[in-house]
């Protein structure tokens, strides 16, 4: 018998999947446009013009996404606890604390994405392929991230999504905490500076 699911039910392996796949797309998605609709509209050039820092601009941007993707995160709990029926058996506020890191994650892969392009078309479609194919494809989502070989292992690695679903599968489904998980909470706090760099970057403060 399965020590954890031992009814091998799709639901409860299949909701703490689908968790992190929506919240890394969603946020990510949301972040980029926020941005990328300010250069289409001209009213990026207020930021160019006053004296705010490329790192100040970047913050007030996210946070108000960071804050959309918790009130996400807490409907998404609600929907499986209450209307699929699955239960979570370990700390919700183990759970909660990595949603906050990996939301920023995801709001800040957003904002690189949002500083790398100009259209709105294009960030829509560069913020899906980066986030739904690895968060599908490399996170273990499908297939062990320890079974994966070559450039995929290196994605599954490093891409947040891989950190997160282990989170949310080991509260969900094996009440495991904060000590069990902690390695993947490290690596979803290292993530968030480096892309918030990456997105500093590639944002440049011209002159009009």
């Amino acid at each position: 018998r399965y020590r954890y699911n031992p009814d091998v039910r799709s639901l409860p392996a299949m909701v703490p999947a689908v968790i992190p796949l929506l919240l890394m797309m969603i946020p990510a998605m949301l972040t980029a446009l926020g941005v990328v609709r300010e250069k289409e509209l001209g009213s990026i050039t207020n930021f160019y013009v006053t004296p705010v820092t490329r790192l100040e601009f970047l913050i007030g941007k996210q946070l108000p996404y960071v804050a959309m993707g918790m009130v996400n995160f807490v409907l998404l709990i609600v929907l499986s606890v209450v209307v699929f029926a699955v239960p979570v058996k370990g700390s919700l506020l183990v759970l909660t604390l990595g949603a906050l890191l990996y939301v920023m994650c995801a709001t800040g892969l957003g904002l690189l994405i949002s500083a790398l392009f100009n259209s709105q078309i294009a960030a829509i479609f560069g913020t899906a392929i980066a986030t739904l194919v690895p968060a599908i494809q490399f996170s273990g989502m499908i297939h062990p991230v320890s079974a994966m070989e070559g450039a995929s292992a290196v994605i599954g690695q490093l891409y947040p999504t891989s950190h997160f679903l282990l989170i949310s599968r080991g509260v969900f489904s094996k009440a495991l905490g904060l000590l069990d998980l902690y390695p993947y909470f490290l690596a979803l706090l290292a993530t968030i500076p480096v892309l918030n760099l990456l997105s500093l970057a590639s944002l440049r403060k011209q002159e009009t």
